[in-house]
């Protein structure tokens, strides 16, 4: 059942009761194994989906080794937001890092619910600015900080990803080898 992002969505911005009925017919549940891709690089992504357990990361590969774009985990939305919208081939991979609940819609079921019911054209508003903002956070940070300073704000604002994310994983996040975030870890 779709409950907890129903819940979720009510959170962002009251939802009516034939736009709630509507989303519960359509969105679906699925359980991903760990190591599970959800979206593979060349796929167009035609879901957006919502993590009720589990904990999921983005990914690319870049000279051979994989570079982790984002995390997700439970109440986060994950999306591939280019390819979605824009139906091109996706350039990244989602995999799942533990056992993970989803429930999701796709494209075109999107796209009929923004027509049907304009007061969901709110939520996904809401929801994108969300996103995009700590999307720029993490560029700001990327850009700005020097790496120590990027892994603490890691650990002090998303400690739960420290403890979840393999330190490969961590590493490529922040743009560091595992030599240089062994020597900051070290340092505590």
């Amino acid at each position: 059942m779709c409950v907890s992002l129903i819940n979720y969505l009510q959170h962002v911005t009251p939802l009516s009761e034939p736009l709630r009925d509507k989303l519960e017919q359509i969105i679906r549940t699925k359980i991903f194994t760990k190591k599970e891709l959800i979206l593979k690089e060349g796929e167009v992504s035609n879901y957006i989906y919502f993590i009720e357990s589990g904990f999921a990361r983005s990914f690319y590969t870049k000279d051979g080794k994989d570079i982790t774009a984002w995390f997700m985990a439970e109440n986060d939305v994950i999306i591939f937001v280019a390819s979605f919208f824009t139906r091109v081939k996706s350039y990244e991979n989602i995999e799942v890092l533990e056992n993970t609940t989803i429930h999701y819609i796709d494209h075109n079921e999107l796209e009929q619910l923004y027509n049907d019911f304009p007061e969901f054209n709110k939520t996904g508003r809401l929801l994108a600015t969300h996103y995009y903002v700590l999307s720029e956070e993490r560029l700001y940070n990327m850009r700005r900080q020097t790496a120590e300073e990027r892994y603490y704000f890691l650990v002090n604002k998303y400690p739960q990803l420290i403890l979840r994310a393999q330190v490969s994983h961590i590493a490529s996040y922040l743009g560091l080898n595992l030599e240089t975030l062994s020597r900051i870890r070290s340092k505590k």
